[in-house]
């Protein structure tokens, strides 16, 4: 048993990180020379982009492929050993290929090479070491630098797939950038989770149509009171000509108690009250309803089109 001594245990983890680190960052200094063609390959390709890897290569590459897929770019990880069986038909000439061995020499890679070969299918070869097997055959080679792993034994795949799990990133957000993906693109392939609720626009939570709770300025308040008791969000828009002139609250029936039947709507309502548009992301109208505001119009030039409420906000998962 080697000691436990916790600063002896800090300094290991301090030293790989910083292992890692300065390599990555040297990486950073002098990217492979094929990046920028490899970067157009796949912004090029009709099909999907196949990532292939052995051993810890193989979980890198699924990573990679993974982000590729969810930022825009169709991807597949396809298990070297099990194309020799038969996945090889999934890799078609509409394809690219791109292949991950730190060594060049993995032996399992070897019929998906020769397959890529046979059917004039891109390839991307992924390796540290230059004059392999794998990149001589590559038509576009990412060469990783030549950094020591992080294991005190210089054996164990630490900086070795670091390295290419950042580089394949590098790709990725290289790819994502120049297909001008954005938000709204990105929570498409992230319709669950915190992630989808957060990307979510108040078109996609709010209310329309009969379910909005408007009323003319001039509808005296009785008639208002049956409005706002039917749609049952707490308030009423009034509008003036089509236009939204302010709302009427729970508040606001309060403060003028005194006389409310003998009103009509617009000698009640609030004016210029808060608003937000359609497009607009869901986390922002959270913002906007601040302290006692429960419930927000949605506006668009001028005209109502909806009403978001704090509680769909909660129900989705904005919150």
């Amino acid at each position: 048993m080697t000691d436990t001594n916790p600063d002896l245990i800090r300094q290991t983890a301090a030293r790989v990180l910083r292992t890692e680190g300065a390599a990555v960052t040297r990486m950073a200094d002098a990217l492979p020379e094929d990046f920028e063609a490899a970067v157009e390959a796949i912004l090029n390709v009709t099909g999907r982009v196949i990532l292939s890897g052995m051993g810890k290569s193989g979980h890198i590459a699924r990573k990679i492929s993974a982000t590729l897929a969810s930022t825009g770019t169709p991807s597949y990880f396809v298990h070297p050993a099990e194309a020799s069986h038969g996945d090889l038909g999934m890799i078609t000439p509409e394809d690219l290929c791109i292949l991950i061995s730190n060594s060049g020499e993995t032996s399992e890679l070897g019929d998906m090479v020769a397959h890529a070969a046979r059917f004039a299918i891109p390839m991307i070869g992924v390796s540290k070491n230059p004059d392999s097997t794998l990149m001589k055959a590559a038509d576009l080679r990412l060469t990783l630098p030549d950094e020591p792993e992080a294991c005190i034994i210089g054996m164990a795949p630490t900086t070795s797939t670091t390295l290419t799990l950042a580089l394949g990133d590098a790709l990725a957000v290289a790819v994502m950038e120049r297909r001008g993906f954005v938000a709204e693109n990105f929570r498409t392939f992230h319709p669950g989770g915190k992630l989808g609720a957060q990307l979510a626009k108040v078109s996609q939570l709010m209310h329309a149509g009969a379910a909005l709770p408007l009323v003319d300025a001039d509808l005296p308040m009785p008639e208002v009171l049956l409005v706002m008791t039917e749609k049952g969000f707490g308030i009423a828009g009034v509008t003036r000509n089509g236009a939204l002139a302010g709302v009427i609250t729970d508040g606001d029936l309060r403060r003028n108690m005194s006389g409310l039947m003998e009103r009509n709507a617009g000698e009640v309502a609030t004016s210029n009250p808060r608003v937000i548009a359609p497009d607009t992301l869901a986390v922002e109208a959270v913002a906007m309803m601040s302290g006692r505001i429960t419930a927000l119009f949605v506006v668009e030039e001028g005209t109502p089109v909806g009403l978001i409420h704090l509680h769909d906000c909660l129900r989705a998962g904005v919150l």
